[in-house]
């Protein structure tokens, strides 16, 4: 279990993948870290652009797949990098995907990403994942940092 310091309303993670199967197997691992944060799940990145910018949250991380149709994860990262106000947010923006070719590495990076992830295929490698993700933002500094995770147990 990850031991965190409380906050009153916890921000929220969002997930963006196309597969209905990834998105259920990622909130199960978060909530079987004991991560309360809210998971907000969408399954293309033009309706998790319009949360972005319209929902007035902050979010704690962004956690996406880059093969999606309508809107790919890339062309999603740079329409959040263009736009002046979801920049100055500040949200980490990490890739999951199962696509690990360097061409995609790179252009992710060029976008100004701050991880990029191989897709686990099993449950316990998605929480071995998931947990150095939260321990590195846990400790990292940066414009978002006030934001934390919260466990049942905080």
């Amino acid at each position: 279990m990850l031991a965190v310091m409380s906050q009153s309303v916890p921000n929220p993670i969002i997930l963006i993948d196309d597969d209905p199967d990834d998105l259920e197997l990622f909130a199960s691992a978060f909530n079987e870290l004991e991560i309360v944060n809210e998971v907000v799940t969408f399954n293309n990145g033009y309706d998790a652009l319009e949360f972005l910018k319209n929902s007035g949250r902050q979010p704690l991380f962004i956690l996406c797949d880059i093969n999606m149709p309508k809107v790919n994860g890339l062309d999603l990262r740079q329409m959040i990098y263009d736009d002046m106000v979801l920049r100055q947010k500040s949200i980490p923006f990490l890739f999951l995907s199962t696509a690990d070719d360097r061409i995609f590495v790179d252009k992710a990076y060029n976008l100004a990403v701050q991880g990029y992830f191989k897709k686990p295929a099993h449950l316990g490698e998605i929480k071995e994942m998931l947990k150095a993700i939260i321990i590195y933002w846990r400790h990292s500094h940066h414009p978002n940092s006030r934001n934390k995770f919260i466990t049942r147990t905080s």
